[in-house]
């Protein structure tokens, strides 16, 4: 690639033959180079940069194969650069000052979770707390308009409820401060925005349902306040929770300066609330090889387990690290070519919608592939026996929706327990009575009961980890609810 300033891009045609490149073409500031890849389209396809590439099989591909990012960079953040809304710590005492003196509005742990969130820059370019426009615009387009005309993706509302009452004691301030549960300061909000909180259809459009048991509905917004608060935020400190937890806590900008140390050409994540088997740790494995056999030199892999609220029936994040640092320590992961952070959002179990969040605020960690399987941010039914949402529309809507054009959509094939090798296997349907599909429901109950799953099932240490939790569960008085049950074992 020649050497200017200028930005410059990979023109990439495939080929059978072996790989070679062609002199530079310059047009305008623009640089080019030329080059085939050995390969077919089928691979082709996965190297795409912003899913053009995904189309030549459909013959809806013109004039070039596919624009490339520079070699060797991360995919820049949506609006171009992360939004960091801590406050400077040159500056912070006389923040707090300010924040003394202004009316103040008290948190809930989610609220937090948000602020936490918005603070780091994983909702870039938010800058705050939604106001009307950027709430409706998310509520109903899915995305927000940049002022260039383009979009970004934001496809859940990040709100700040408030009751009658805070809307009466601030509607004559500009700014109000925000207090943590603990009562400590935490943050100032600038340039208020009051405006109706339609619960119905918030909850509608987000999940596509009104059906009362939704979880993160139950928990967070049925019993909200009536009006929503927006604004541009200011953090005055590094959000921890003080859990042994906050190494693991890394903002997008420690992320991408991790992964440009690694010199990472590729970046595949996974979201997971669940316990790693050795089923994602196949399918994890398998797509850093491919993206190897594509001609990438160094995919580094994010696991990335979410660490806000999540159901009360989900194995505790305490406990989640505990078994994917067993992982890791087993070599069922590649140490050297993972990292491993936690993703602070909250889990709203929003199917279809809520995926579009977990892949966007990917791409401002420094991710370019993204990897989906089977109803990916799904729920069973809360009343009736059947999932909430269609297991394959996850990934249908990942590769249509707006504003994630640039990540590139990792489908993966469904993996089970294959008995004929004792290991678990991508599912073979003309040999299906070899293979084993072991449940969440069936995983839970070996555990409590102190059994040992199939052999090549799950790593030991991991499985002693998940058996320890789910068999402190059961120690518990019988008449404790699961709530009950999961904070007690939290403590363990």
């Amino acid at each position: 690639m020649a050497s200017t300033a200028a930005p410059q891009f990979l023109l990439f045609s495939s080929s059978e033959s072996a790989s070679s490149a062609a002199p530079p073409v310059h047009y305008k500031d623009v640089s080019f180079s030329l080059s085939s890849v050995r390969t077919g389209l089928r691979g082709l396809r996965y190297r795409s940069f912003n899913g053009v590439l995904s189309r030549a099989p459909k013959g809806r591909l013109h004039r070039t194969d596919g624009i490339m990012p520079p070699v060797g960079s991360l995919i820049a953040p949506d609006g171009g650069e992360l939004v960091e809304l801590l406050v400077p710590e040159h500056l912070r005492t006389h923040k707090l000052e300010e924040a003394s003196s202004l009316p103040s509005i008290s948190l809930t742990p989610i609220d937090m979770q948000w602020v936490h969130i918005l603070s780091e820059g994983w909702a870039s370019p938010l800058c705050g707390f939604m106001r009307q426009s950027e709430y409706l615009q998310s509520l109903h387009f899915n995305s927000l308009r940049m002022p260039d005309g383009s979009r970004v993706n934001m496809s859940v509302p990040i709100v700040l409820a408030v009751n009658e009452f805070h809307k009466a004691s601030i509607k004559s301030y500009s700014s109000v401060s925000l207090r943590a549960p603990s009562g400590e300061l935490i943050a100032i909000l600038r340039n208020l925005e009051i405006y109706k909180h339609n619960k119905e259809e918030r909850i509608a459009r987000t999940w596509g349902s009104t059906v009362r048991g939704l979880p993160f509905v139950e928990e967070a917004v049925k019993n909200a306040g009536n009006w929503l608060i927006g604004g541009d935020l200011e953090v005055l400190q590094r959000i921890k929770y003080n859990d042994g937890l906050d190494h693991y806590r890394l903002s997008p900008a420690q992320l991408r300066k991790i992964l440009e140390e690694k010199k990472a050409d590729a970046v595949f994540a996974f979201q997971l609330r669940n316990p790693v088997h050795n089923g994602h740790a196949l399918l994890m494995t398998d797509t850093r090889r491919r993206l190897v056999e594509m001609g990438y030199k160094k995919p580094i892999l994010l696991l990335h387990p979410l660490g806000g609220y999540t159901k009360a029936d989900d194995v505790p994040l305490k406990w989640r690290m505990k078994q994917h640092e067993k992982v890791l320590e087993e070599g069922v992961l590649d140490p050297e070519s993972t990292v491993i952070g936690i993703f602070p959002s909250p889990m709203l179990y929003a199917g279809p919608t809520e995926v579009q969040w977990h892949a966007k605020a990917r791409i401002n960690a420094g991710a370019n592939f993204y990897i989906v399987g089977r109803d990916p941010a799904g729920m069973r039914h809360p009343t009736e026996k059947r999932d909430l949402y269609d297991p394959d529309h996850g990934k249908l809507v990942l590769s249509m929706a707006p504003g994630l054009e640039r990540l590139n959509i990792l489908p993966f094939e469904v993996a089970a327990y294959d008995k004929s090798k004792g290991r678990m296997a991508f599912f073979d349907s003309a040999r299906s009575e070899d293979f084993l599909f072991i449940s969440g429901t069936k995983m839970r109950n070996l555990a409590r009961l102190g059994e040992q799953p199939p052999e090549g099932f799950m790593c030991p240490g991991g499985w002693q980890v998940l058996a320890d939790y789910y068999q402190s569960l059961t120690r518990n008085d019988s008449g404790n609810s699961t709530k009950q049950q999961r904070e007690k074992a939290m403590s363990v």
